[in-house]
């Protein structure tokens, strides 16, 4: 019975299918535009008897009609078709009050032009001037207003017809009015023209189109999508009919406002979105409804009988959502992963099981082609625009296309890790420049460590930088140093102001005692591993004293590194810095340490992420935003013409003088042979534990402590294997230690 029940509502959607054939809301403007200036040539050639019988008698009528206007009837049929054309028509949002706004713009310009030949005319004669409608029209003007009062007024509805057909305001647009404009219309306002109405469910993950209203979920950051599955689509998988949404375009046109901060000691103006690109092209999932037979039919053939439920498609990948029977166990479909992936050719195929949240079970499946998603995009939602964190920043967009966005106030650290060229440092070039769009420099400070010396070069000299960027390891481990310091500073402040965080003393600081604001410190590291090799103790130390207590005061770390090892990403980075973003990597043992779980293995590179939020228990797969090198300079030159640098030169000073200021000592010097050993190594000017034995008469462990106190207070450098380790200090500035 089930499968007669199945096989009825098989049929029936099919002859849905066939009764509802889909047809692009572009083709339909395409058939409408080639029907005007069809008729706007047949009625022109109509005027000259050169087309046939109906020519003939079509013109006796419009002549009757129209009298010496009737050469307008092929102007409104060509004026129609062009303004179809202009995508300026679109910012109303919907079709058909646009297409009703043209008809009657040009129906008012007939009219008014008629009236006009009409009191031109000698007589009341209706077969003179604007024929019969020209009478109706000018008749009863002339006979009521005189001859001037009546060409006022009919002048007057001529201006305003063209005004309506096409769109014009009659007082020039400002300046900031014209950049929202430009940056609504070709990003969301141009996609609304595309967007068809449809019966959908509200539990589907198909990117459908709705006619003419955005649905925006402002809180949530959910956006209808923009790439679309075939429309045969919502009969195969049994759609609910859904009202229309009634949002208007405000909240988009929102997008555009927030240009200028205040509250600094001048405004400083944002930059233009102008600066970054739009999005372009759509994906393509291949055959939808030929995959979901194919995964049906190959877990039927392992005994494992599913529900195929919504199909969600990405920019990268495209999600097949399945329900299992009842009794069915997950670890049986997970262990198909790769009887499925050779069944549908594809390859890498993640399965997610369960998806968080829901009863399902999804089969990823990358995308015959990808679509680039651009930063720009996700900078226009609202919920970015709204936001009232100053360190909100864009993520991507998920496998059902929704933007997605994290806020490093709540994670409140990021480690970042993958192979090398996977979209690491675009993503570190992503969440900057995020950061930029969202925070002035009064109210967000950056301090960029760059070993590799080329990532992150490109914000040299923007106004946001506490140092130039750091590319010496030395410098970036005085910079560490110098950061744990600021970071006891301000607990100091917030104790004497008895406030528990840095929010809540900025909202209590009053105008006059600006002198007293805490801004925001991001911390950026584009590669861990270097300065490891340099000094691993000294920077793991740092790292997990800054990841340990620096969210209240408002200091936040951003790090990453291209070698995903237990001698870089150590336990106790990992346990302090709980938000990670794994790219992809060679093996599953490197995704294990980063997220302590498989699934980096099997990414596609080119931004495709596993993002863990601190407060989440599995990862969820992302398609990280581009933001290319060009767009960067545009946004940074663009900043360091509006602000000048306000550097601070105990962020970058002598490293050996930061190591002695004794703020940052994990050791404590109790040891009362410390001075004899800083002596013995001073005047020996190498330092081996074995050479402290000797000299001190101690044993291994004693001696092993003694030299770690030196390497914490910098006297000795770290080991270099069976080397001895290097002295920094000479005979003569022993004193000052």
């Amino acid at each position: 019975m089930a499968k007669k029940k199945s096989s009825k509502k098989k049929i029936i959607s099919r002859k849905k299918i066939k009764k509802n054939p889909a047809l692009h809301s572009e083709t339909k403007k395409g058939i409408l535009v080639v029907v005007s200036f069809t008729l706007a040539l047949l009625t022109f050639l109509s005027f000259f008897n050169i087309a046939g019988t109906w020519g003939e008698y079509f013109l006796k009528i419009s002549k009757l009609l129209f009298g010496k206007g009737f050469f307008l009837i092929s102007i409104s049929f060509a004026l129609a078709g062009i303004a179809i054309l202009i995508p300026h028509f679109k910012i109303s949002g919907s079709k058909k009050p646009v297409y009703k706004t043209i008809v009657i713009g040009i129906t008012l310009f007939i009219f008014s032009i008629l009236g006009v030949f009409h009191i031109f005319s000698s007589g009341v004669n209706e077969e003179a001037g604007g024929g019969y409608l020209g009478l109706v029209i000018g008749y009863p003007l002339i006979t009521y207003l005189g001859f001037w009062a009546s060409l006022i007024v009919l002048l007057s509805f001529l201006i305003i017809s063209i005004l309506i057909i096409f769109n014009i305001p009659l007082v020039p647009l400002k300046e900031e009015e014209k950049k929202e404009v430009s940056m609504v219309k070709p990003s969301i306002i141009l996609d609304l023209e595309n967007i068809e109405k449809k019966k959908i469910s509200a539990k589907t993950g198909l990117w459908h189109k709705l006619k003419g209203k955005v649905n925006e979920e402002i809180m949530r950051g959910r956006e209808e999508k923009k790439y679309l599955p075939d429309k045969e689509m919502d009969s195969l998988l049994g759609r609910e009919d859904i009202s229309e949404d009634k949002r208007s375009l405000t909240a988009i046109v929102l997008a555009g406002k927030k240009k200028t901060l205040k509250g600094d000691s001048f405004d400083f103006k944002m930059p233009s979105l102008d600066f970054l690109e739009r999005d372009k092209g759509q994906p393509n999932s291949g055959d939808i409804k030929a995959n979901i037979n194919i995964i049906k039919r190959t877990l039927e053939n392992f005994g494992i009988e599913v529900e195929m439920a919504e199909v969600n498609i990405g920019p990268t990948v495209t999600q097949y959502t399945l329900r299992p029977a009842q009794g069915i166990k997950l670890s049986k479909i997970v262990s198909l992963h790769s009887d499925l992936a050779l069944a549908l050719a594809a390859h890498p195929l993640r399965i997610e099981a369960p998806i968080p949240g829901k009863s399902l079970v999804g089969i990823e499946i990358p995308n015959r082609s990808m679509v680039v998603v651009r930063l720009r995009s996700l900078l226009e939602r609202p919920i970015f625009q709204e936001s009232s964190s100053g360190l909100t920043f864009a993520l991507g967009r998920d496998v059902a296309g929704s933007p997605m966005f994290a806020d490093l106030c709540q994670m409140p650290h990021l480690l970042v890790a993958g192979a090398t060229g996977t979209g690491k440092t675009v993503a570190l070039n992503n969440l900057v420049v995020s950061l930029l769009y969202n925070s002035s420099p009064n109210k967000l400070k950056l301090i960029l460590i760059d070993p590799k010396r080329v990532e992150l070069t490109a914000y040299e000299s923007i106004p946001h930088l506490l140092s130039p960027v750091i590319v010496q390891p030395d410098k970036a481990i005085g910079a560490l140093r110098w950061a744990v310091s600021e970071m006891e500073r301000r607990f100091e402040v917030l104790q004497h102001a008895g406030k528990r965080d840095i929010r809540s003393h900025n909202m209590a600081i009053k105008p006059e005692d600006e002198n007293e604001f805490l801004p925001y410190m991001v911390i950026v590291i584009d590669e861990l591993a270097d300065l490891m090799a340099f000094n691993g103790r000294e920077v793991e130390s740092a790292i997990v004293r800054l990841a340990q207590m620096s969210r209240a005061v408002g200091i936040h770390l951003v790090v990453s590194t291209q070698r995903p090892s237990v001698e870089v990403i150590t336990g106790l980075i990992k346990a302090n810095i709980t938000s990670r973003m794994a790219f992809q990597v060679a093996s599953q043992v490197d995704s294990r340490t980063i997220l302590d779980m498989a699934g980096a293995e099997k990414l596609l590179g080119n931004g495709d992420m596993l993002f863990l939020a601190g407060n989440s228990t599995k990862p969820r797969r992302v398609q990280g935003a581009f933001v290319s090198d060009k767009e960067v300079k545009l946004v940074t030159n663009y900043l360091r013409k509006a602000q000048e640098p306000d550097y601070k030169e105990e962020v970058v000073s002598d490293q050996r003088k930061n190591l002695r200021s004794g703020s940052f000592d994990l050791l404590e010097v109790d040891d009362e042979l410390y001075g004899e050993a800083k002596n013995v190594v001073i005047q020996a000017k190498k330092a081996s534990a074995s050479l402290l034995q000797r000299r001190l008469r101690v044993g291994y462990a004693r001696a092993a402590r003694l030299l770690d106190i030196l390497e914490e207070r910098g006297i000795v450098g770290p080991s270099d294997g069976a080397k001895p380790r290097n002295v920094f200090i000479d005979e003569g500035t022993e004193e000052e230690i």
